[in-house]
Formats: structure tokens, C-alpha cells, sequence
């Protein structure tokens, strides 16, 4: 079972004093009014509600957030009476004293499972508003904290947390830190902090406090359930990931960088030469004439149809890096200027990042392009489809520093077409995944992907598959990935996936780290996407002409490269276990990558495991994570039986087990006699 929730009556003063507010029932919602401030709690989907609320008047339609517009139909019920106001919503029940303070509890039992506390029982109360000019507060909502309570989500963090209760988390996009702002309790219940603001969320023992920088309300979403029914009501309100195109499911490969189409070329032939399987190989940045002109540098690209069709003929897509900045270079820079396609600032230059630009010495100053700005998403559309799609039919783009990575990232400075910066910064990289997604769509296309650095709420509907960002690559960061994917998950994003090898170095002679790449690899032949990517010594300064060293599977000489080439073709033979899980993420919301307790709640001790994680519904999965080791201890989860895929022996559940575990080995267990294609 979930963690138990005592009945937990909170007293206020409203119990004992004369009424401060009043209810009213509207269209189905509950209101409540006192104070100058506007409280309303109204049914949004089965089993969930969603709470605005707001000082100085009613509350506000149409403000940015991931809630897709129209909330699904769902039975309702508000009684009101005895100073005290209930809406009731299948599973949840919400109940609001006369001073507007809030209590979720579930129906069947009135048993509480979050409830709103204030500061002070003087002041301030659970909600506190402060002027911070132009209509725009610091929002604060508070919440009562519960011994024992876990909390998971939160988006992709390099803690190593999985459980994240007594952490303090800002709300802001960055290389490698994604916020989004979902939470999963043990309690039963998933909360979305509906609010794209700048700020933080601090999940302490004497409270859990939401803090919005500066936003004009309040506004989250709140559903009942165990953490499998939380994903699903929250995909069906923030919209569904589509369903993975079958190419993605198998082999991407890409290092930093390949410089030339024959270089590309000739990597993709030698895959082919050796029989190894080969889907995906990526074009990376620099790849273009001027940063900010969207096409193939023909000095380095002559040719560009023919690679693509070679690339065809050899079962190879090609994925092609696209940045949001623009250089002062490019010839597109002076009509965006004009026409305010770029972010803007609300003191000093435009620019907002330095970065190195072909036929120029030193780096130059770019600006980013404003994908909250509908023109501003079909402008850049035009250009890539006229400059990849069109004349070579590249389908699928990498979209990196989609933070947008400002140097310094000062988001108070910025003025975007939806908002201030400190309003609605985090929003950015969803509208950038956007501009593809509606874009590919408008040109016929129904198989859409794009690989991004950053996320917010809702960008899985955009077809955003998230990876780690540039991160270490040794094996305290491999350990750390697990717990990343995990709370990705759970916010749902279903895709997602990191450097295979780590991204900041690793040199492909070394002993130590040729082990770290076999373990990475095992790990990431059994995630929800498979990429193999890193800027490897020896490295080069940044800037055009750079590259790293060599990074194919071959690059790590013979005992190395030949595991390797084994867990390839484990993924090619686990294809359509993948496919299978990422149609569950598609029609149900549930993740690809899952932790313990998402399919076995009832289970108290897997909710603390953070080492491990399930594959799709049937396969558990327990990566080695440290060097030297060859053996696994794994807890494997009650409620189910399971078989060492390897060796088919059978353990009962609810226990841990130490098997075996070489170099060529990641410790996988089949559930309840399921049946896959693990051992050659």
C-alpha cells in the first residue's frame, strides 16, 4: 500500500472565530472570497482538481502553463454549510474552511493527504502574496510537511537523489538541471505546479513552500492515487508523448563531432562493414555556415542529398543539430532584429551570449530567438524546413542549448512575447520543441522526434525526447544518471536518455575508463533511448574547427569493443519489447524507464530503491555502478516472481539477491515468467 495518511483535522482559527470569507459555486467550481483575494478549485479531469488563486480580483484565464486548455469532463459535487465549503472529485475531496484554507483528503476514508499551512498563526497565511509592481507578486504556497512522506519528480537533477524529501530544488532550466515542476508523493497524490515562473521549490520537514519569483497567481493541479494513476491523469491533462517512431528504438550514434560528410559517411559504411546494427547517426553543431542560418556549410557539406540517400540505403537516419541563437552574422539576424523574433532585454544589449562564429577570430555576441513568439516559431520553421527538409528530407533534429543557455542567466533581465523573464523563463525549451513539432506536422509529417537538453511541463506532447546533458564521465556520474532518469520519468517525459560514456572527456585507451564505458553502455542499451555520444580526448578548444577523439564502438579496443557489440545487438533484439513500452507511454502516460514502487506501490521497500528500475513492465534492471565489481546485490520487488534472465534461475520476491555479475554482464531479471530475448 501506499504510505498510510493519518486523519489529520487541522484547526484554525475559523473554527472558533466568525466567518472571513464566502463560497460560492460556479459552472461546477468551488469559490471562495475574503481578503481581496479569489480562491477556485474546479474539477480538471478524473479523480484531480485545479487550484487558482489570486489577490485583487477573479482569477486569470489564459496565462502561460503546461495544462492543456480544455480540462476532461468529469462528475463533481460542492456542498457547502457549517463554515465550510467541499468539492468532491471521484478519489479526491477538497476541503476549504471559512478562512480559505485548503484540505485534500480521499473520499473513501477522509483520510489527509496534503493540506495547506500557514507560516505563523498570526501571519502570513499558506498563501502570501508580495507586490513586486505591474500586478506581479513573489508567490509563496505552503503546504504541511508528513514524517515518512518520499517525494519523486521534480524533473532531471545531478543530486543522486531519488527521494528528494530535504532538498531545496530552484525552478529554472540549465545544462544538465531540468526543472519541472511535477511532484509524486508516497502519500497518494501528484501535484503540478502549473507556473512557468522562476523559482524554487524547498521540500523541508517543517513544510513544503512553492515559490514563484515574480507571477501575476497561483496555480497548481493535484490528483489522488497511487504513482501509476497520478502519470496517467497527468499525461491526459498535459498531453501524451506521440508514439516513438520505430527507427528511434534502435542505435543512435554520434560523437562530438564529425566534421565532414565523408567522416560522417565513413562511420555509418564501417557499421555497416562489421554487420553491427546502425539507426541513427547525428550531425552536430558547426555544421552550418553561420550560427543562426539553419543549413550545411558546403565546404564541409558538398552534398548533402547524396549522403542522405547513401544514408538511407544504408538504414540510417540522420539527425541534425539545430541551436536557438543567432549570430550577428547571419543573414537572418538583421529581419529577426526587426521584426522582434529575438527574447529582449529590459535594460542594456540584446545579446545574450558569447559564442564562436566561422570567419571570425574571436566569439561574437547572439542573441536567442523568442520560441514563445508564435511569428517567431514559424520564421525559424521556414528556414529549417526550407534548408533540411525540403531539398533532403531530414526529418529529425537535435535541439541543444534549449534553456536557452544564456551567459549570465539573468532571468529578470530578460522580455519575452509571452512574458517577463522571471514570469516565464522555464517555459522555453517546451515553445522550442514546439516550433518542430507543429512545424513536421504542418508538413505532413506523423513521425515526429527531437532530442533536446532542456524540458519543461508538457514537452512530451511536443515529441521532446530529454537527454542528461553534458555530465562527467566517470562512475559516481554513471551512479547519479539513475536516480535523473528515474524523476524524469516521473515527470513525464518517457524519452529520455544520456552520453553514453559521459560527456566531458574519457579517453577511449585507458583501462579505467574503457570499464566505465562498458557499464554505461549495458545501462544505456536498456534505456528508453540508446546514444552513444561524448567530446573524447584528445579534446580541442571550442570553436569551429573542433572535434574530440574517437567514439564508435571499435574505439575501445578488442575486449571492450566486442561487449559492446553485444549489448548492440541486445537492443536490436529488444526492439519490439521497446516499441511495446513506448505504445504503453503513448496510450497510457506511463513511463518507459519506472521505478520499483510505479508497479509494485504496495511494496514499502521499493520505494527506497534508487539503484535499480524497471524496463517497460516486465524487466528489472540493475546496472553495475561501481569499478572492479563482479557481483550485484538487487532487490527484487514483492508481489512477483522473477528469473535471472542469463542464467534462469528463480528467486521469489520481496527480497534482495546477489548474483553474478562480470564485465560482459548486467545483472536483468524477468518478471513472473515473461519471456524476451536477453540471452543469445
Amino acid at each position: 500500500m501506499i504510505q498510510p495518511a493519518e486523519i489529520q483535522p487541522k484547526v484554525s482559527l475559523a473554527q472558533s472565530s466568525p466567518t472571513v470569507g464566502t463560497f460560492r459555486e460556479r459552472d461546477g467550481a468551488l469559490e471562495w472570497s475574503g481578503r481581496q483575494e479569489t480562491l477556485r478549485i474546479e474539477p480538471w479531469g478524473p479523480d484531480a482538481v485545479r487550484v487558482r488563486a489570486r489577490l485583487g480580483g477573479p482569477v486569470l484565464d489564459g496565462l502561460p502553463g503546461a495544462l492543456l486548455t480544455d480540462a476532461p469532463p468529469t462528475e463533481s459535487t460542492v456542498k457547502t454549510g457549517d463554515g465550510e465549503a467541499r468539492l468532491t472529485v471521484g478519489a479526491l475531496t477538497v476541503r476549504v474552511n471559512a478562512e480559505g484554507l485548503i484540505r485534500f483528503v480521499r473520499t473513501d476514508d477522509g483520510g489527509e493527504i496534503l493540506a495547506e499551512e500557514r507560516a505563523h498563526f498570526w501571519w502570513p497565511g499558506p498563501r502570501l502574496y508580495t507586490a513586486v509592481g505591474n500586478g506581479h507578486h513573489r508567490l509563496e504556497q505552503r503546504f504541511a510537511a508528513y514524517d515518512g512522506e518520499k517525494l519523486y519528480g521534480l524533473g532531471q537533477h545531478q543530486h543522486g537523489r531519488l527521494d528528494q524529501k530535504g532538498l531545496v530544488l530552484d525552478l529554472v532550466q540549465r545544462n544538465a538541471e531540468v526543472g519541472i515542476p511535477v511532484l509524486t508523493s508516497s502519500r497518494g497524490y501528484t501535484l503540478l505546479w502549473n507556473n512557468p515562473a522562476i523559482g524554487r521549490v524547498e521540500l523541508a520537514h517543517n513544510g513544503t513552500r512553492w515559490v514563484a519569483d515574480s507571477a501575476r497567481q497561483i496555480d497548481y493541479w493535484i490528483t489522488a492515487g497511487t504513482p501509476a494513476d497520478g502519470q496517467r491523469r497527468y499525461s491526459a491533462v498535459t498531453g501524451r508523448t506521440p508514439m516513438l517512431p520505430e527507427w528511434a528504438a534502435g542505435f543512435w550514434q554520434c560523437k562530438l563531432r564529425y566534421r565532414t560528410q565523408d567522416e560522417l559517411l565513413a562511420v555509418a559504411r564501417e557499421y555497416k562493414r562489421r554487420g553491427l546494427p546502425l539507426d541513427v547517426i547525428v550531425c552536430d553543431f558547426f555544421h552550418w555556415t553561420h550560427l543562426g542560418e539553419w543549413k550545411f556549410d558546403p565546404k564541409e557539406w558538398p552534398d548533402p542529398a547524396a549522403m542522405v540517400r547513401e544514408l538511407d540505403e544504408l538504414g540510417v537516419k540522420l539527425v541534425v543539430s539545430v541551436w536557438p541563437s543567432v549570430s550577428p552574422l547571419s543573414e537572418n539576424h538583421p529581419l529577426m532584429e526587426q521584426r522582434g523574433y529575438f527574447i529582449g532585454t529590459q535594460y542594456g544589449p540584446m545579446a545574450h551570449a558569447d559564442w564562436p562564429d566561422k570567419e571570425v577570430a574571436s566569439t561574437v555576441q547572439v542573441a536567442f530567438y523568442d520560441a514563445t513568439n508564435p511569428q517567431a516559431r514559424e520564421f525559424v520553421w521556414s528556414r529549417v524546413r526550407d534548408n533540411y527538409l525540403v531539398p533532403y528530407g531530414i526529418k529529425a533534429f537535435w535541439l541543444d542549448a534549449c534553456e536557452p543557455e544564456l551567459k549570465p542567466g539573468f532571468q529578470e533581465n530578460l522580455r519575452y512575447w509571452a512574458g517577463p523573464g522571471l514570469e516565464v523563463g522555464n517555459l522555453y525549451p517546451a515553445e522550442n520543441a514546439r516550433t518542430f513539432y507543429e512545424g513536421l506536422k504542418d508538413s505532413g509529417e506523423d513521425e515526429i522526434i527531437t532530442l533536446n537538453r532542456s524540458a519543461w511541463a508538457g514537452s512530451q506532447r511536443y515529441g521532446a525526447a530529454l537527454w542528461s546533458g553534458d555530465i562527467g564521465t566517470d562512475f559516481a556520474t554513471l551512479r547519479r544518471q539513475i536516480a535523473a532518469g528515474l524523476n524524469t520519468a516521473l515527470s513525464g517525459i518517457p524519452w529520455w536518455n544520456t552520453d553514453i560514456g559521459g560527456f566531458h572527456g574519457g579517453d577511449p585507451d585507458e583501462k579505467e575508463y574503457r570499464e566505465v564505458m562498458v557499464r554505461w553502455f549495458q545501462f544505456g542499451a536498456l534505456s528508453p533511448l540508446m546514444r552513444l555520444h561524448g567530446f573524447r580526448e584528445p579534446g580541442m578548444p571550442l570553436g569551429p574547427e573542433m572535434t574530440g577523439g574517437p567514439n564508435e564502438v571499435w574505439s575501445y579496443g578488442e575486449e571492450a569493443g566486442a561487449i559492446l557489440e553485444r549489448y548492440l545487438r541486445l537492443r536490436e533484439r529488444l526492439k519490439p519489447y521497446v516499441l511495446q513500452a513506448m505504445r504503453e507511454a503513448h496510450e497510457e502516460g506511463l513511463p518507459v524507464m519506472r521505478p520499483l514502487f510505479l508497479e509494485f506501490p504496495e511494496d514499502q521497500a521499493a520505494w527506497s530503491v534508487d539503484d535499480a528500475y524497471l524496463f517497460g513492465r516486465d524487466l528489472l534492471v540493475a546496472p553495475v555502478l561501481t569499478a572492479g565489481v563482479t557481483a550485484r546485490t538487487a532487490y527484487l520487488p514483492a508481489g512477483a516472481t522473477w528469473t535471472d534472465a542469463w542464467t534462469g534461475e528463480t528467486y521469489e520476491g520481496g527480497a534482495a539477491v546477489t548474483v553474478d555479475a562480470p564485465l560482459d554482464r548486467i545483472p536483468l531479471f524477468l518478471r513472473d515468467g515473461a519471456r524476451l530475448p536477453v540471452a543469445e
